[in-house]
C-alpha cells in the first residue's frame, strides 16, 4: 500500500526517534487495552494523550499498525471490501472498550476453586474468550478478600511476591518472631 509506506517514511521525519518508539508503545497500550477490554488503562491512557496533545503522532501510528496489520493480512482487492464492511459497522459510540462481561465471570471461578472442582476452573477459564475481563475479576476479588487476612498476612504474602521477583525486602515484623 501506498499509504503505508507513505506513513512509515514520513513519521521518522516528523518526530525524532526517541519520540517515535515513545508513540509505538502508547499506540501498543491503546491497542491492547482495546483488544483485551481494559478501560480503565484505555481511558487512562487516553486520558495522557489528550493531556499532551501527542494523540496525532499516536494515531498516525494506529493507522499505520492497522494498515500493516490489513496488508498482511489480505489480498488488495480483498482488503478494501474488509475495511469498507468495518467503515459501515463502526459504532457510534466508539469510547467504549468491548468486554465480554457475560462469559465466565470471576465469582463463578472463585466458586469452583472453593468447592475444588478443578475440572469446571478449566473449563471456565478455556471458554472465557475475554481472560483479561476474568482476570481483571479475580484481582478485584484477591484486593477485597485482603482486609480479611489475619494480621501481618498481606504483609507476608507482598514479601514472597517480592522474593520470587527478584526483589528483597526485610521481613515483615509479625513473622520475624516465627
Amino acid at each position: 500500500m501506498v499509504a503505508t509506506r507513505e506513513l512509515a517514511d514520513e513519521l521518522p521525519d516528523e518526530l525524532p526517534a526517541e519520540e517515535v518508539e515513545a508513540a509505538k508503545a502508547r499506540a501498543a497500550t491503546l491497542l491492547l487495552a482495546f483488544r483485551h477490554g481494559n478501560q480503565l488503562a484505555f481511558d487512562t491512557e487516553l486520558d495522557l494523550l489528550l493531556a499532551e496533545r501527542t494523540e496525532r503522532e499516536v494515531v498516525t501510528l494506529l493507522v499505520w499498525i492497522a494498515a500493516e496489520a490489513v496488508r498482511k493480512a489480505y489480498a488488495p482487492g480483498v482488503a478494501d471490501r474488509v475495511l469498507r464492511g468495518l467503515a459501515r459497522r463502526a459504532p457510534h459510540d466508539t469510547a467504549q472498550v468491548a468486554v465480554d462481561e457475560e462469559a465466565a465471570g470471576a465469582a463463578l471461578v472463585l466458586e469452583a476453586v472453593a468447592a475444588g472442582d478443578i475440572e469446571r476452573v478449566r473449563g471456565l477459564v478455556a471458554g472465557t474468550a475475554d481472560t483479561t475481563y476474568l482476570l481483571g475479576g479475580l484481582v478485584q476479588a484477591t484486593a477485597m478478600m485482603l482486609p480479611l487476612l489475619p494480621e501481618g498476612e498481606a504483609e507476608e504474602i507482598a514479601a514472597e511476591l517480592h522474593r520470587r521477583h527478584g526483589g528483597r525486602l526485610p521481613t515483615p515484623r509479625a513473622r520475624a518472631a516465627v
